[in-house]
């Protein structure tokens, strides 16, 4: 099966693992990058068919192309009925409908983690009863709550509760402090094989994000600070991968943001696809990702990886997404091409509103501060070579 369909919201960084993994790759996607590569057949949704991206748009695009196996990314976990019709006639690369509804599923989620004996944040479906005695309206609870929708993505929706009735489609769920991270892993037959460790940027106002929007990850190396007791964080990150794969039969490449306190990992979300901080386990580490999903889901094969060794002789690698901070309109971008620190590229000329992602940006550095330091800088540099460009009206 060499003819691969990746079809998601952006596709260029695993669309270029599978190409590197030796895979002819078509890409489906909303953003059609300037960087894509150039042995990829990249197809826009907006640009190229004149439609908005949907995950059902993508599915329907998708049909028109052959394939031997398809591969979704973000935001096709929420939406089972299109990973079924994107995979109609072709072999589905990743988890299936019913796997997805299971492990999208909040008290499924939380319920799984506590028979593992895992602190996973409390939830709460019936917020808006006011009889509920464990609601989170009782003046007894110290507890601070998040009001996030059921089908969440990259932080979007998420905000703090204030005490006000919860839409239908959201539910609340326990605020932990700590540090934000994810882990992200291999699955197959019940087992899982973690390949990355990092950190996650949210809402960072130095790379044009606000609230709990997810804008990065910092990959460090064993023993950095930035994660209390690191190797028992460690530890107990690996203890959800493993938690979450054999209690819902995950396949393939996953992730589970957590929050990290004291050395422990309360897991938050599951996302069961490619995830942002893939392309960092896959530079630090020199690892074919895409490789190891394709592996896991056709073969059920999982990589001889010891992710404890691994971060023992790497440096800090870490990613932001750069979000417009006002409308603009780019100018040309090809120069860009030739930074190897910048990726996701828009096309020359594209337009660009406020909150929207502009580009990402790389750096490497000893640990993680100051790897955040020099995305930080490069991020300034940026946004001023577009102090320039033409705003919206």
């Amino acid at each position: 099966m060499n003819r691969v369909l990746i079809a998601g919201l952006s596709t260029r960084a695993a669309a270029a693992s599978a190409v590197a993994a030796g895979f002819a790759v078509t890409a489906v996607d909303a953003f059609g990058d300037l960087d894509v590569d150039p042995s990829v057949r990249a197809v826009s949704l907006p640009r190229n068919l004149g439609i908005a991206f949907s995950a059902d748009g993508a599915a329907g695009a998708a049909a028109a192309f052959v394939a031997d196996a398809v591969v979704y990314l973000a935001n096709f976990e929420n939406e089972p009925d299109a990973v079924r019709a994107l995979a109609d006639g072709r072999a589905l690369w990743g988890n299936p409908p019913d796997v997805l509804r299971r492990v999208r599923d909040p008290r499924l989620l939380m319920t799984a983690f506590r028979e593992h004996g895992i602190r996973a944040p409390a939830i709460r479906l019936n917020a808006n009863a006011p009889n509920d005695p464990n609601g989170p309206n009782d003046p007894n609870d110290p507890r601070k709550w998040l009001v996030k929708p059921f089908a969440s993505g990259g932080g979007r929706g998420v905000r703090s509760w204030k005490g006000s009735r919860v839409p239908a489609d959201c539910y609340l769920q326990e605020h932990v402090q700590g540090v934000a991270a994810s882990v992200v892993f291999v699955s197959a037959a019940g087992v899982a094989v973690p390949i990355g460790v990092s950190r996650q940027l949210i809402g960072d106002a130095a790379f044009g994000a606000d609230r709990y929007r997810y804008c990065g990850n910092i990959l460090a190396p064993a023993g950095d600070t930035v994660f209390e007791d690191d190797e028992r964080l460690v530890d107990r990150a690996c203890a959800i991968a493993s938690a979450v794969t054999a209690s819902f039969g995950l396949v393939g490449v996953n992730g589970v943001d957590f929050v990290a306190a004291a050395g422990e990992a309360h897991p938050v979300e599951v996302n069961p696809r490619w995830s942002g901080s893939m392309e960092l386990a896959e530079r630090a580490y020199g690892r074919s990702v895409f490789g190891m999903h394709a592996d896991a889901c056709a073969r059920g094969a999982l990589p001889a990886f010891d992710l404890r060794r691994a971060r023992r002789s790497v440096r800090a690698v870490g990613k932001a997404i750069l979000f417009a901070r006002e409308p603009v309109t780019m100018g040309d971008t090809r120069p860009w091409l030739a930074d190897a620190t910048v990726r996701d590229v828009p096309q020359p000329g594209e337009r660009i509103a406020a909150g929207r992602p502009i580009c990402t940006i790389f750096a490497e550095a000893a640990d993680d501060s100051r790897c955040y330091c020099a995305l930080v800088r490069r991020a300034e540099r940026l946004y001023s070579s577009l102090a320039g460009a033409v705003r919206l009206e």
